[in-house]
């Protein structure tokens, strides 16, 4: 294992402290954000390289905020790539990390597809990779250490479940759903959107006008929801959307329908952000199924167990909590993103 005494901090912006010649040698100027802090006792200096998606959410960047502050907490230097929601910028990043030779990859892929050739080059560099929120499809096993992030599946069900509470609660008999998907082939969305369609098989009431991708992007939720409203109008019972963001987007254009949200129109979000929780108060949101960001101290402990060349188990998911106008949320804690 080589000495990795003497790294430096990375400027975001640019390349300090030695990394000007790797730059150049690879065309590229990086986003790098190292940190160098002491290093804990058992934690020998490790050398992170996190490529995240990018920053189109408040749960993105929170995401990104606590896996900095726990680099730092835990004494490990980060090199961190911003993608901009491309997946060729994260190729590109994984390969500066290799040519770097970082002890670990972590890195949040933006779709399931298309990393075998980099992952593969990682593998053969002895370097082992941690996916982070999000699962890939690759055609061999074995060319990512785990995957640290929330069940989706398991969101979908739970978004499900409160639908059929609440119908019962209001006597509906037929329940008419629009859906405001996450990215196209993302992890999130085809496991929420599955979660979701098998919670409510099962009841005759429930029926799926359509589904749109709406990116995770607050402006494409305000689309998909437009596009609805002009196809559907007030047949709409239910808004279920895959990211507080596109829900954040929807709700004006409800208003601007002339309809209310939250009680002309059912809406259920994904990810429980300050913002949604806060609207959630007020009555626009119906529930918020909660999807933390807070994955830090997971990624590091990982990271840190990955270097010592110990086992790792191959899924870890954080605890997570709805929230809905069924509890009294008077109380509720800051979210912290």
């Amino acid at each position: 294992m080589r000495n990795n005494k003497g790294r430096k901090k990375i400027g975001k912006i640019g390349v300090k402290c030695g990394l000007a010649m790797i730059s150049c040698l690879l065309f590229a100027v990086p986003l790098f954000a190292c940190r160098k802090t002491p290093a804990e006792p058992n934690n020998p200096e490790l050398l992170l390289g996190f490529s995240q998606i990018g920053s189109e959410s408040a749960w993105r960047v929170g995401n990104t905020t606590d896996i900095e502050e726990k680099a730092e907490e835990y004494g490990i230097s980060l090199m961190f790539e911003d993608a901009n929601q491309k997946q060729e910028n994260q190729i590109a990043a994984i390969r500066r990390f290799i040519a770097y030779k970082v002890d670990v990859i972590a890195f949040s892929p933006i779709v399931e597809e298309g990393w075998d050739n980099v992952l593969t080059e990682a593998k053969n560099a002895g370097i082992p990779v941690i996916l982070v929120d999000r699962d890939v499809n690759t055609s061999e096993e074995g060319l990512t250490a785990c995957l640290i992030g929330a069940d989706f599946y398991s969101e979908g069900v739970k978004a499900g479940e409160y639908l059929i509470r609440k119908a019962d609660a209001l006597g509906l008999e037929q329940v008419n759903i629009v859906e405001i998907a996450g990215t196209d082939n993302s992890t999130p969305m085809r496991q929420r959107q599955a979660g979701f369609k098998d919670a409510i098989a099962g009841d005759e009431r429930m029926n799926i006008l359509e589904s749109i991708d709406g990116d995770f992007l607050k402006s494409r939720g305000a689309e998909c929801m437009r596009t609805f409203l002009e196809k559907y109008g007030d047949e709409i019972d239910v808004v279920y959307s895959h990211n507080d963001e596109m829900t954040l987007g929807a709700l004006p254009e409800i208003e601007k329908a002339g309809l209310k949200p939250g009680e002309d129109i059912i809406v259920i979000s994904i990810d429980g952000g300050q913002d949604a929780i806060d609207v959630l108060k007020s009555g626009k949101i119906n529930c918020v199924v909660e999807c933390t960001p807070k994955l830090g101290k997971e990624v590091m402990e990982t990271a840190i167990k990955l270097k010592n060349g110990e086992e790792v188990d191959a899924i870890i998911h954080p605890e997570e909590q709805v929230f809905s106008d069924e509890q009294d949320l008077t109380n509720l804690a800051p979210r912290g993103y």
